[in-house]
């Protein structure tokens, strides 16, 4: 005869009560709040329960996955437009009037393939005022972005970029300049989006 013990049994195999809430947090931001249609639900979600510092008129779009509760900070008037990762664990910090296009990837995390034991390290990302990110853009670890500086659709960028500097390719080269004297303010406001 096989009986089962229904009384906390989470316990009995070592799993943390406050692990349980948090990676229960995240599956729920990653899995359900982050189709709910409208973005002010999902602004006030990611405000209170992933603790992230979002600043006024920013938007985020449906289906952007985040990896960790707090670590990330998004100035006023920036956008992240749909299906964006973005890995929070060594924290990314977005400036004023962004723009991330789709798909992006912001990477936080890796692993030193050097190391005996492929030990994991954490470095943040921070990606300054009026930077422009383009479609499938991916960001490593430890990167800056400067200020005003543009990311061409596709490219990888391995290394920090210079403030107004254009740039594109795997990994990524400087191929131009943007003005320095940017002073747009970026305002989606879409209902069901």
């Amino acid at each position: 005869m096989v009986t089962f013990d229904f009384q906390k049994p989470w316990i009995k195999h070592g799993v943390d009560t406050k692990r349980i809430l948090v990676e229960g947090t995240l599956y729920f931001a990653n899995h359900i709040v982050n189709r709910i249609p409208h973005h002010r639900i999902r602004l006030f979600f990611h405000r209170r329960f992933l603790k992230f510092e979002i600043g006024e008129k920013s938007f985020i779009f449906l289906e952007t996955w985040f990896d960790a509760r707090n670590g990330f900070k998004m100035g006023q008037n920036s956008v992240i437009n749909q299906k964006c990762c973005i890995d929070t664990r060594g924290g990314v910090s977005i400036g004023a009037n962004v723009s991330i296009s789709a798909e992006v990837c912001i990477l936080t995390t890796d692993h030193n393939l050097q190391c005996p034991n492929f030990e994991g390290r954490e470095r943040s990302v921070v990606i300054e005022d009026y930077v422009f990110v383009g479609t499938r853009a991916i960001i490593m670890p430890g990167v800056t972005l400067g200020q005003g500086c543009a990311i061409a659709a596709g490219s990888v960028v391995v290394r920090s970029v210079a403030p107004f500097t254009i740039v594109a390719g795997v990994p990524t080269k400087p191929i131009g300049t943007r003005t320095a004297d940017l002073n747009y303010t970026l305002h989606y406001d879409r209902l069901f989006a």
